[in-house]
């Protein structure tokens, strides 16, 4: 990859866009590349170019009306106006670092001068030295005021007092932003350094939690009165703290990302990544989820890991915990996974977008597709996914009746739903946007037809989802949602720009090497 070059005429004006993630035809367990399935030749005209243009400046509007003027903070939504905001009241880490990588691609695709991206980054980052932390871990607590700054003491709801929590997966992402800023930004690199070398993951590493070791949800730096917690110090530094009595025990889920920054960083042992589960075993003590896997057990440092897969239309993929584009994509914008993993990642993330395409298309036969958590069109905040390529049992929907899939477990019990009859689906642009690494003609169609048709767009870019046969659309723009729209086009239409910035040399010495070793039993039956 070239580095650093301009990219301010790109999406509206002629030129090459670079191919992420090109396609080498090369076969694994006898299955044809499924990137080229999808991919294709496509090659992004200028009508492509000039309609992810005006997405990107619309979303990016979106961030700038959710953003505190004083503190640079994002509020985690507003409602359907960008002229007039209404803003939440607080934010997540996790919403900081979705804005400052946000930042970063405006600038990349000529939304915004250079001048005005090092004020914007450098003003959040300054007030990120201020706010209340955990300081011996170097950790943000869940959830602040964004326009004080302030740690909350009461839910975002306003309905009850909570003790503030440091969640593993919500300081993974603000530190893959920082990592992304320091190199993407010079200016700001002793900033936002400042901040990464505080951080240190070893704090939610648990070694005792399975041979391997697991990461930790999270914990509390003082005991909360409504919940058991284990009161602890994996890294040994500054007085115990309280963690939550929950480990992430699964491989493709979003929280994948805290431990990728620990390796990265040289705090968390490689171990941890084959210590999580691909599916779980294959054995009735496990029939409790939506289908039995089928696999083989393979060795990787040392550490038995079962290779399992679950089915859907002739594909065999590694399942998410609820089969949405989120869990699966969303750590593939920074680490190039697909690239990095060709034998596991490298086909699992395009079979993914696959089984998506055709769930809407084919399956539930919605016209449209992409299905992730989100807000839900008759309000609130739901989760939705292809049930099918989930590990929950209790299933993420993809429509608005939760219509549950459940093909039983082969041998052991039978299933309760194993052929659905699918209600109002539920489409979430974001989810959409995260394919476009894969599946980039068919992204960009249903999106058009998303905006043309479902008229989910207004001046902040798309909604945050709609249902597609009584056309109802939350008319609300999330922080996060509107970053994953942002960072997936910077990566396809600006060169590779957040895991460019992401994966310095050591970065890629310490995690692809590990993730390259793996391979999946994901590929067509």
């Amino acid at each position: 990859m070239t580095a650093n070059i301009s990219r301010r005429t790109l999406l509206t004006a002629t030129g090459s866009v670079a191919l992420i993630g090109a396609t080498s035809g090369t076969t694994y367990a006898g299955t044809p590349d499924p990137g080229a399935l999808l991919k294709g030749n496509w090659r992004p005209t200028q009508a492509d170019r000039a309609l992810v243009g005006r997405w990107a400046r619309d979303t990016w509007r979106s961030l700038v009306a959710m953003t505190d003027e004083k503190t640079g903070l994002p509020a985690d939504n507003i409602g359907d106006s960008v002229t007039n905001p209404v803003r939440s009241r607080y934010t997540s880490p996790t919403n900081i670092g979705g804005y400052l990588w946000s930042t970063v691609v405006a600038r990349h695709l000529g939304i915004i001068s250079p001048q005005e991206s090092y004020r914007r980054i450098t003003q959040t980052l300054t007030t990120m030295t201020k706010v209340d932390h955990h300081d011996p871990s170097g950790m943000y607590f869940n959830w602040y005021d964004e326009s004080t700054g302030e740690v909350l003491y009461t839910d975002p709801d306003g309905t009850k007092p909570i003790t503030p929590f440091v969640s593993s997966v919500d300081n993974g992402w603000f530190a893959a932003a920082l990592m992304v800023v320091r190199n993407a930004e010079p200016g700001a690199r002793a900033l936002a350094d400042s901040l990464l070398k505080k951080m240190n993951f070893a704090f939610y590493y648990n070694p005792a939690a399975r041979p391997g070791g697991l990461m930790r949800g999270g914990f509390f730096e003082t005991s909360p009165p409504d919940e058991e917690t284990d009161k602890g110090n994996h890294a040994g530094v500054g007085p115990d703290v309280y963690y939550r009595k929950f480990h992430y025990d699964t491989c493709n889920t979003e929280a994948r990302i805290a431990p990728y920054i620990g390796f990265a960083l040289g705090q968390v042992p490689h171990t941890q990544y084959f210590a999580t589960y691909r599916t779980f075993p294959d054995s009735c003590d496990w029939s409790w989820v939506e289908q039995r896997p089928k696999g083989v057990h393979r060795t990787y440092l040392g550490l038995d890991v079962f290779e399992g897969t679950y089915s859907y239309r002739g594909m065999r993929l590694v399942p998410s915990w609820g089969g949405d584009m989120f869990e699966s994509l969303m750590p593939d914008l920074f680490i190039p996974e697909s690239k990095w993993a060709p034998r596991s990642w490298g086909i699992n993330h395009p079979l993914t977008v696959r089984a998506h395409i055709e769930h809407g298309m084919d399956d539930a036969k919605y016209g449209y597709w992409g299905f992730s958590p989100a807000s839900n069109p008759r309000g609130g905040y739901s989760v939705y996914g292809v049930d099918a390529i989930g590990m929950d049992p209790g299933g993420y929907p993809s429509d608005l009746e939760a219509t549950n899939f459940d093909a039983g477990f082969e041998g052991c019990r039978e299933g309760v739903n194993p052929n659905p009859t699918f209600g109002d689906g539920v489409v979430t642009p974001h989810a959409a946007f995260l394919a476009m690494q894969y599946a980039p003609r068919q992204a960009i169609d249903n999106l058009s037809r998303i905006e043309k048709n479902l008229k989910a767009y207004a001046g902040g870019g798309f909604y945050d989802s709609v249902a597609v046969r009584s056309g109802l659309i939350a008319k609300r723009y999330l922080a996060l949602d509107q970053a994953m729209v942002l960072g997936a086009i910077g990566n396809v239409f600006a060169g590779d720009v957040i895991r460019r910035n992401f994966s310095s040399r050591q970065v890629e010495q310490r995690i692809r090497p590990l993730i390259a070793m793996e391979q999946f039993e994901s590929g067509l039956e």
